[in-house]
């Protein structure tokens, strides 16, 4: 579940359906449905919605926070509008632009079920990792494929994007964490340490910390 710059709820479901609620919980509008369980969502807007008003070098600066919070929102949405991606079993992504109920694009390329995607904090890019291995790049705004990250021997789960944008980190059922260069398309680092398959992952909105958590009962902090 997400909240939307909005004030919507937003929910994915195993029965394929992707809603938007108000507070009180009344559905607004369901969106066009993937055709198997839907695993992920994500927003443009996650990121700056998350970090409040938080901006990385500064801290929380200013006395009006919430004032603060809402300049950085709407920064965001300058020049394009608040946009969904959803992951599903059916392999596809769907980019939608809210509150549009069709998607501007789906997004096929996986070749197993789809369990994370995530907005870039400047939502330029779209990452998604699958069941089949592979990490996916793509445009934030179009939903054009980018490119492929290679290297993980298990299935990826979950992905975290540096605050930067300029890097991701991805986590597998192989034990590993792995390091991605976004300019450069390569792996930077391959982090060993968990024992057992990584279901949990997030870098820090300061960009300073990495946490991870897996099978082992483990959770791991790892400096960038």
């Amino acid at each position: 579940m997400l909240w939307s710059g909005a004030n919507e709820i937003i929910s994915c479901s195993e029965d394929q359906k992707i809603c938007c609620f108000d507070p009180k919980g009344t559905m607004l509008r369901e969106l066009k449905r993937h055709s198997h369980w839907v695993n992920s969502m994500s927003l443009s807007t996650e990121h700056v919605l998350k970090r409040g008003c938080f901006e990385p070098g500064k801290g929380f600066e200013g006395k009006d926070k919430q004032a603060k919070a809402l300049e950085l929102y709407n920064k965001s949405i300058q020049h394009h509008k608040e946009r969904l991606v959803t992951g599903s079993d059916d392999f596809t992504l769907m980019l939608f632009e809210l509150p549009n109920k069709v998607p501007i694009k789906q997004m096929v390329g996986h070749g197993k079920p789809v369990m994370h995607v995530q907005f870039s904090p400047d939502g330029r890019y779209i990452a998604s990792g699958s069941l089949d291995k592979k990490i996916k790049l793509w445009d934030g705004y179009t939903g054009e494929f980018m490119c492929n990250f290679t290297g993980h021997v298990g299935s990826v789960y979950v992905m975290s994007w540096s605050v930067d944008s300029q890097y991701l980190i991805s986590a597998s059922q192989d034990s590993t964490l792995k390091l991605w260069d976004i300019k450069t398309r390569k792996l930077m680092m391959d982090l060993p340490g968990h024992a057992d398959q990584i279901y949990a992952l997030d870098w820090s909105v300061d960009g300073r910390l990495v946490a991870s958590g897996g099978k082992d009962r483990q959770v791991k902090l790892w400096t960038h």
